[in-house]
């Protein structure tokens, strides 16, 4: 706004006093800034104030006295005396009369017959019709504005552009506004004003009399505005208004800045203030206002913000006006002179070069950069980073030349100097466009070559552990491997914005790089050197040694040129801490690759060396002893142990898995040996790493899977169960109870109270107890003199809660020191014959043979709470089995490959076969421990009935546990009926014996290893059991009903003892699980001992049906409807029977005859049920004929199955 360029505007100073109504200050104006504020002045003396105390009256009177000397007060007084409600309704006349004609009408009812131009009409008019003239304009143009749907148009009234009428025009205007606010809102008038010559000048006269409104009014004019201010006429013009108005109010002016930002609008506007803030500014060593606000633009978090900002700049550098007046110019003016301010002395690069030979090594051609410069500087850089790379600027020569003299400039060594050089150096590689002759690509040659020279000093001076010597290594060994867009990420990382980087610009930097400063060998030298990084964590960011070296392993470069790594990796990993450095894990996992496999098939042994075993233990030195003190003796922290155990696992899992390619290329690396695995408290770290997983990042997930996948007894669910009753909250609650008392009990005493057992219970118990309230960890020490003495809890008399205490004491250490546990526990439970020859187990020999574990003293099989152990021992080395044959299996993988040699086509043969033998194995060791288990459920001696057989067992089954009599003789069934009516007591206690308790544990054991293999089941249930077993089983074992998937193959079996056991084994299950299922497979067994009628002889006709057909009574329980089917099978196994002995006997016929009556007429039952049992043939109960006792046992079970179904009805 050119046009304003004369005019007086309102000062800071008057419109500070204007806000604050500082009568003072206003008395010391001139009487041209006076005149400026006489509208609102004057209103202010003539209404009726609010204010009604004393000090305001005196300023009222200063304020008149002010006013009693301005001759144009009169005019201002004669305009607040028009009727302005009047003027008002007019003015709404006018403005219904223009919409209802469209607003292209010439009349006007606030003004009407013009005799002459506006402005001579102005001055021949008295006050109320100036008032008119101006608000008929006034109106029209903010009608224009209203219609014009945001295009920008300029009309220029005569009565706003004489200077003759200004001041009078801005007075009514003023007045207009103050009297109808609602008719002119401010927001409306300061939009319209923008339209017409010297709008801006009449903005800030409106705004300084109503001060309030500055707000009101910028954020109007900033909200209707473009979001290209630069680009249009109209932006241009509200920019300039709003900078008139922020520089009357300088205090503001950021305020307005931040609208700016807010809206997206007018970012010329934004700088044009910015700039406007910076010159002001006193401090010259800072970051400038300039560069903070356009740094934040683009490298914030508002993508918009970023986009709006980002096309300004690129508009900007497409108009070809790029002259002063631009404010896009004017900005980048001020950064290349806020750059050249910081820039050190600089000779030419002649100079330099004839400087080279006389300079000493300790004498730099270059002044440095200042140390108070160097965080403007790297703030400078970024600035110049976002605007080449995120809003395209393109820089000009001067502005290339100065970047560069900075970038390549030597800060000092300080972090910010470490800082500034990590900047330059990836500024470089993103703008290689800035290196353009020769003489500029030597300077960055020569100031590479320094980086690398004083890079030790900068770090070890400046105390930064992530220095730029990583970073150039980094960068150097990327080229190497030609991954061009690991290093955009670097120089993105390091920039810390997003930028687009061309591969194919890097084609220079690489030559340089792979050539002339850093070869691969060189690289690789270089990298050893490097110190670790002292307590590597996630804090320490930036680029470090652990980075370099992860990219050297993966490009195999120090197995290339026989560089030994180990050492450098064995000691970052033990200076670790927590949170968990990110690049650890990766390291990992490539060195392990490194060592097991050759960097080429030509050179197989170009190969890492592993880390040694004693390097191994000694870093879990002191944490195998235990004890509450046993992080006091640690010289190493939990990080680097949780680490080195990821290292040693991970080493075994990949020997495993690439133990078939090893074997082909006959490499076998060295393997960790078993003693070495034995003495690495696995589990106890696992715990620890459980409560620090939010700190270890992936790292305990990954040991769970390496567990899960080589240490499966490791991971048993009862254990992680038992172990949240063991750390959870009743732990803490009991740990609260912690006497001073219970830490006093040494081991010592323990073993002494333990030898003094069978005299004093007392001492051993209290001691127990309290060790109950210590930790897992602080048992560690008392775990050997409570294994050894386990043999002596065997002995009768010891209360059952030392033997609680006991199984409690050993869950929670089974938490943290398992397989050392399992090894002591099994070897104090042998046999005492065993004990006495000192037979030893080793973890190996349990692997191996997991049932030594079932061979413990036979006393632990009626003592629950240790067979509860022993059960737990045994299901855990029945996985770690599977694991080892697993594990074993992969190692001989060599086996295999050895015959295939001369023979291709065997060579999936050896494999398979070994793969099936293993199987074999474990399927047999599982079936054993399974079979062992069920003969400890069997009664002992002293535990029988005193009549003898297994009465007590089966009773203790289902509900018709006692119904299926089995091989009886019926003598035998009525004498057992006396002994329960005289024993009845005795079965109510045996519920509550060991024996049932030991029953229950196996069965749950059992049930586990059914459901987690089926085919157990299936083989344990081929190779058959004692049947007194089976009410126990089918009732204690949930998952028993799976056999009825394979019971119709076991009744298909040739041989007669497993078809007898399927159909009792059935019996059992139709009564536990009546399915339709069982239906079908009862009816399968009605028929198929139907068939066997007719092919079996006598002898085994007998052998077959006696046990079988008292399992007819629970078909018949079970499935009414299988009745008929019965019915007809004891008919004809009779008729069969009695033919048999026709020819010497026909008293069966009557036999027969009763059976038949009974299936045709039920109606006789009642009396037959009172008839004793067998009365028509007394005479040949005790007859040694097969087919008689058999006819016996048909009429048995027919008169069970009526007694049976009468009861139930």
């Amino acid at each position: 706004m050119a046009e304003c360029s004369g005019l007086l505007f309102v000062s800071p100073y008057a419109f500070e006093a204007m806000q604050k109504v500082d009568v003072v200050h206003l008395a010391a104006l001139s009487d041209p800034e006076l005149r400026l504020l006489l509208p609102c002045l004057v209103r202010m003396a003539l209404c009726a104030p609010a204010d009604q105390s004393q000090s305001w009256a005196q300023d009222k009177k200063l304020i008149l006295r002010l006013l009693s000397g301005v001759e144009a007060v009169n005019s201002i007084v004669a305009l607040l005396s028009v009727d302005f409600h009047a003027l008002e309704q007019d003015a709404n006349k006018e403005q219904q009369l223009r919409h209802k004609l469209g607003g292209g009408s010439g009349e006007s009812i606030l003004v009407s017959q013009l005799q002459h131009g506006l402005a001579l009409e102005f001055e021949h008019s008295d006050s109320p019709r100036r008032l008119r003239l101006v608000l008929s304009e006034l109106l029209a143009i903010m009608n224009k504005v209203a219609d014009s749907n945001g295009e920008f148009f300029f009309k220029s009234p005569e009565l706003f552009e004489s200077p003759v009428y200004l001041e009078e025009a801005a007075d009514v205007l003023c007045i207009l506004q103050a009297e109808l606010p609602s008719l002119l809102p401010i927001v409306d008038v300061a939009e319209a004003l923008l339209h017409m010559k010297n709008g801006a000048w009449f903005l800030c006269l409106l705004v300084a009399n109503v001060p309030d409104s500055f707000n009101e009014v910028c954020r109007g004019l900033i909200k209707n505005g473009e979001r290209q201010d630069e680009e249009s006429f109209g932006g241009r013009r509200r920019t300039e208004a709003l900078r008139h108005l922020c520089k009357m109010n300088p205090s503001q002016a950021l305020r307005v800045r931040g609208m700016v930002v807010e809206e997206c609008h007018l970012p010329g506007l934004g700088v044009a203030l910015t700039l406007d803030h910076t010159k002001n500014e006193s401090s010259e060593d800072g970051v400038s206002d300039l560069v903070c606000f356009v740094s934040g633009l683009l490298l914030g978090t508002n993508a918009k913000v970023r986009t709006w900002f980002g096309t300004f700049i690129r508009n900007g550098q497409q108009r070809k006006r790029e002259n002063i007046s631009s404010v896009l110019w004017q900005m980048r003016r001020q950064l290349l002179l806020e750059l050249m301010g910081i820039l050190p002395t600089v000779r030419s690069m002649r100079m330099t070069e004839e400087a080279e030979g006389d300079t000493g090594p300790n004498v730099s051609v270059y002044s440095g950069l200042k140390e108070e410069h160097v965080v403007k500087a790297s703030a400078l850089l970024r600035l110049y980073c976002a605007l080449m790379g995120i809003a395209g600027l393109k820089p000009t020569d001067e502005e290339a030349e100065q970047l560069l003299q900075l970038m390549t400039s030597r800060p000092p060594a300080t972090p910010a100097g470490v800082r500034f050089v990590s900047l330059s150096f990836c500024m470089l590689l993103a703008f290689s466009t800035l290196v353009s002759t020769p003489e500029q690509e030597q300077l960055m040659v020569m100031w590479l070559s320094w980086m690398i020279k004083e890079e030790a000093y900068f770090e070890s001076t400046s105390g930064v552990s992530a220095s730029f010597g990583e970073m150039l290594l980094l960068v150097a060994m990327y080229f190497h491997s030609n991954q061009l867009s690991a290093i955009i990420d670097l120089v993105c990382s390091t920039l810390g914005m997003k930028i687009v980087i061309k591969p194919s610009s890097l084609s220079r930097m690489k030559t340089i790089f792979t050539q002339e400063i850093f070869t691969e060998q060189v690289v690789t030298a270089h990298a050893v050197r490097v110190a670790v990084t002292s307590n590597l964590s996630a804090n320490i960011t930036g680029f470090l040694p652990i980075h370099c070296i992860y990219q050297l392993l993966r490009s195999r470069s120090f197995t290339k040129h026989k560089v030994s790594i180990k050492d450098w990796i064995y000691r970052q990993l033990c200076e670790t801490t927590t949170p968990l450095h990110p690049q650890l894990l990766p390291l990992i996992d490539v060195y392990i690759n490194s060592v097991l496999t050759p960097a080429s098939k030509s050179n197989p042994e170009a190969t890492n060396q592993p880390i040694t075993e004693q390097e191994i233990l000694n870093v879990f030195d002191g944490l195998m002893g235990g004890g509450e003190n046993a992080h006091l003796n640690q010289r190493f922290g939990i990080t680097a142990q949780l680490l080195v155990l990821y290292y040693v696992l991970s080493y075994e899992e990949a020997i495993l898995a690439s133990s078939k390619s090893l074997a082909a290329m006959q490499k076998k690396p060295k393997s960790y040996s078993p003693a070495l695995m034995d003495q690495i408290p696995i589990k106890y770290l696992i715990r620890q790493a459980q409560g620090l997983q939010q700190e270890l990042g992936g790292l305990h997930s990954a040991l769970l899977r390496l567990l899960a996948t080589n240490y499966p007894h490791l991971c048993i669910v009862d254990d992680w169960i038992c172990e949240e009753h063991i750390t959870g909250t009743d732990a803490l609650l009991r740990r609260m109870l912690l006497t001073h008392a219970a830490k006093k009990h040494s081991p010592k005493q323990l073993q002494e109270a333990f030898s003094t057992l069978q005299g004093n219970h007392t001492q051993v118990l209290q001691i127990l107890e309290h060790l109950t309230l210590l930790s897992a960890g602080e048992l560690i020490p008392y775990a050997g003199a409570l294994t050894a003495n386990m043999n002596q809890l065997l002995f009768p008399g010891v209360p059952r809660r030392i033997l609680q205490t006991v199984n409690r004491l050993w869950m929670a250490l089974n938490t943290v020191m398992p397989r050392r546990l399992w090894v002591m526990t099994v070897n104090a439970l042998q046999p005492s014959n065993k004990m006495i020859r000192q037979q030893k187990y080793t973890q190996k020999d349990l692997m191996i043979d997991p049932l030594i574990v079932l061979r413990c003293d036979p006393r632990v099989h009626r003592c629950p709470p240790l067979m509860d152990i022993t059960l737990h021992m045994l299901n855990g080395y029945l996985l770690a089995s599977k694991a080892f044959l697993s594990a074993h299996l992969k190692e001989t993988a060599d086996q295999d490959i050895r015959p295939s040699q001369n023979n291709l086509m065997g060579l999936e043969a050896p494999e398979v076969t070994r793969e099936e033998l293993k199987n074999a194995l474990l399927a047999a060791q599982d079936s054993a421990a399974v079979q062992i288990l069920l003969e400890i459920c069997l009664p002992l001696e002293e535990e029988k009935p005193l009549g003898g057989g297994y009465g007590r067992l089966r009773k203790s089954g289902s509900g018709t546990a006692g119904s299926i009599p089995g091989k009886r003789h019926p003598k035998e069934e009525e004498e057992d009926e006396d002994e329960e009516e005289d024993e009845g007591p005795r079965e109510g206690e045996s519920l509550l014996c060991n024996q049932r308790e030991v029953q229950c544990l196996i069965c749950c054991l059992l049930h586990q290893m059914f459901i987690a293999d089926p085919n157990i089941a299936k083989l344990v249930h081929f190779q058959g059991y004692p049947c007194e077993l089976l009410p126990l089983t089918v009732a204690g074992i949930p998952s028993m009903h799976i056999c009825l998937d394979f019971i119709p193959e076991l009744i298909a079996q040739p041989e007669l003892e497993k078809q007898i056991f399927a159909i009792q084994l059935l019996s059992y299950l139709c009564i536990q699980y009546a399915l339709p299922k069982s239906l079908s497979v009862a009816r399968l067994a009605i028929n198929v001992m139907g068939t066997l009628l007719t092919v079996l002889t006598a002898a085994k006709r007998y052998a077959f049906f006696v046990p079988t057909l008292p399992c007819l009574v629970p078909f018949c329980q079970a499935f009414p409807p299988l009745y008929e089917d019965i019915m007809s099978l004891l008919i004809q196994i009779g008729h069969v029977c009695a033919s048999d002995v026709a020819t010497e006997t026909r008293d069966f016929d009557p036999i027969i005859t009763r059976l038949q009556q009974l299936k045709e007429k039920p109606g006789e039952r009642g009396r037959l049920l009172k008839e004793p049992v067998c009365k028509s043939a007394a005479g040949q109960t005790n007859s040694a004929d097969p087919n008689v006792q058999l006819c016996h046992c048909i009429e048995n079970t027919f008169i069970e199955i009526i007694n049976m179904s009468v009861s139930g009805v």
